[in-house]
């Protein structure tokens, strides 16, 4: 297959992780016989120095016309001052606003090699394997915003049509898994949690009535996610409780350089990042774990391009990876490995076999 890709590599650490994504690809191209295109875009604070915009018209236009687009990261300190009217976020809530990825997928399966670096005790981490399904284009995130001297107020908003897009594609996900979704809200306390939490049970029994559903407060879920984590197959929320309880799931996994995620819409174009941030400490040392980076290609092919073995020959080879050792600091303090080794070493573990035909 043909397919072009944008890639935005963003800020910190990005550059360094998108450009392993993009040996990745190439490799797999290569050795399955697609054809990969792909251009690189300014995004966030790079794209404030160069521009004064963190999502310049040139960005949006290669993003629109690309199958797929994979990210690094946006931010840093010298565009930190959560006052200024420029903020490289802004720039990444636009793009999603723009490309129309409301539904937010990132999974969370440990793999043994970093379940020794979480502080959660082993026996939690068994068989734990599960998927945060997050709206990503509405609630206070997108809702109306005002500041005065004496006040601010963040407006969080959900209509019908928002919450049944999101509900089916976790629905979709949990019928072809364990058949088992986990809805979570507020809605002892918030309106938009009470539409959510009646929407949702609508629209499962209508036409999912093979799914279990469970309903949990977000705050017993963020307990529960530490404690019974194994409990949970599809986990489906809001914008702004998904975007604090999937950091939370990183603790699981044991290094958030582990974890990759994929934002999609009704079509196939999606937009694929790992989910830690810039990591500006560690920026330019060459040290940045790419592996989240490597998944969400594996994501990528999978979502974008349904090309279902040449992702899961790319998280095996990552997985292989690990198990022989392959480990970037965040894994292994003394003779940790570089982020171009550990991403060349994926690459070597990628099966050698004949090109797809035609």
């Amino acid at each position: 297959m043909h397919a072009h890709i944008t890639l935005l590599p963003g800020d910190g650490i990005g550059p360094e992780v998108v450009a392993q994504g993009r040996l990745l690809l190439e490799a797999i191209a290569a050795r399955y016989g697609h054809s990969f295109s792909m251009e690189e875009a300014l995004i966030g604070g790079c794209a404030i120095n160069a521009s004064g915009d963190p999502l310049p018209a040139a960005t949006i236009a290669a993003c629109l016309r690309a199958d797929a687009v994979l990210l690094g990261a946006v931010g840093g300190p010298q565009w930190s001052d959560p006052n200024a009217p420029v903020r490289p976020e802004q720039g990444l809530l636009t793009l999603r606003a723009t490309l129309g990825v409301f539904a937010n997928l990132r999974p969370v399966k440990p793999h043994p090699v970093g379940a020794k670096q979480s502080p959660i005790k082993a026996h939690l981490l068994k068989n734990v394997d599960l998927i945060f399904v997050r709206e990503l284009t509405g609630g206070s995130y997108f809702g109306a915003k005002q500041k005065t001297a004496e006040m601010a107020t963040d407006e969080c908003r959900y209509t019908v049509t928002e919450i049944e897009r999101v509900t089916r594609r976790a629905a979709e996900l949990a019928r072809a898994r364990r058949g088992k979704l986990t809805h979570v809200d507020k809605a002892n306390v918030m309106e938009t949690s009470r539409l959510w939490r009646s929407t949702v049970t609508r629209l499962m029994r209508e036409e999912y009535p093979e799914v279990r559903v469970e309903h949990l407060l977000v705050d017993a879920m963020a307990m529960y996610l530490l404690t019974r984590p194994a409990d949970f197959d599809v986990i489906l929320t809001e914008n702004l409780f998904g975007d604090i309880l999937t950091d939370e799931a990183a603790v699981l996994a044991g290094s958030m350089g582990l974890l990759p995620s994929a934002s999609l819409g009704t079509g196939k174009v999606g937009l694929f990042e790992p989910i830690h941030g810039s990591a500006p400490d560690i920026a330019g040392k060459g040290i940045a774990n790419p592996y989240a980076t490597m998944l969400s290609v594996a994501m990528l092919l999978r979502h974008s391009f349904g090309l279902e073995v040449e992702a899961n020959a790319v998280e095996a080879a990552v997985s292989q990876a690990l198990d022989d050792g392959v480990l970037t600091r965040d894994l292994r303090k003394r003779a940790s490995v570089s982020t171009a080794e550990a991403g060349s070493a994926v690459i070597a573990r990628l099966p050698q076999r004949q090109r797809r035909a035609a």
